[in-house]
């Protein structure tokens, strides 16, 4: 039995940025259909059974925002990922904490576009979009707040953003270039300790204080957060 393709919706304004997704897209075997408009997008993502929508934050119409926000006020647990110019550690944080499964910043290589695709469809629906948890670990995306077995932890902005980027990610090994990308910026320096200073203080906090770590070392791979025994 052959299997049934999985149908993306792409919300994009810009024509040659669109084009070429869907052709990129098409050929690696989704059936892709496309929006140039915020609130056409949104009709499409509420009616047209995707799998996956690849959205935009800068749209005519509607915004990206509104776009995001109103699919999971409506309850909707069709995966999105944002795809968009804005680089901002705020603006990350901001599109997770709404509810987005995932955040790639422009200018971007399709061949991460595709692999971060993958991984979120094979992730599937998160049980919650505005709360994670993972054993005793507790995060409020949308108030930006993080407990463990019922104590808050007191975060700086980079280390819930950083918390954030393991937590959505979940039992996936996640690089340190992965990482940086996404708590830091495009044209951060991979071969830098900051991902690894940042790792130390926040295992100091989740992870130190408590019976059994969460933040896990991969040697010569990354980190990943998950109960392990």
């Amino acid at each position: 039995m052959t299997a049934v393709p999985m149908k993306l919706l792409i919300v994009e304004d810009d024509p040659k940025t669109s084009a070429y997704l869907r052709k990129g897209l098409g050929e690696s075997g989704f059936v892709v259909d496309a929006s140039a408009d915020g609130e056409d997008g949104l009709h499409m993502a509420r009616t047209g059974g995707y799998d996956l929508v690849v959205l935009d934050l800068l749209l005519p119409g509607r915004d990206g925002w509104s776009v995001l926000q109103a699919l999971r006020a409506d309850g909707s647990e069709v995966p999105i990922l944002v795809l968009t110019a804005r680089d901002e550690v705020e603006d990350r944080v901001r599109g997770l904490g709404l509810g987005a499964d995932d955040y790639l910043v422009k200018p971007f290589a399709f061949s991460e576009l595709l692999a971060r695709i993958r991984s979120v469809l094979r992730r599937g629906p998160q049980r919650s979009h505005e709360e994670i948890r993972v054993g005793d670990l507790e995060i409020d995306l949308a108030r930006q707040v993080a407990r463990r077995a019922g104590q808050r932890l007191l975060l700086t902005q980079k280390e819930f953003t950083l918390l954030s980027v393991l937590a959505r990610r979940r039992g996936e090994v996640l690089s340190r270039s992965l990482i940086a990308e996404q708590v830091w910026d495009m044209n951060f320096l991979c071969d830098s300790n900051v991902v690894d200073v940042h790792i130390r203080r926040l295992r100091a906090k989740v992870d130190d204080p408590f019976d059994h770590p969460l933040v896990h070392t991969v040697r010569g791979s990354g980190y990943v957060l998950d109960e392990r025994p």
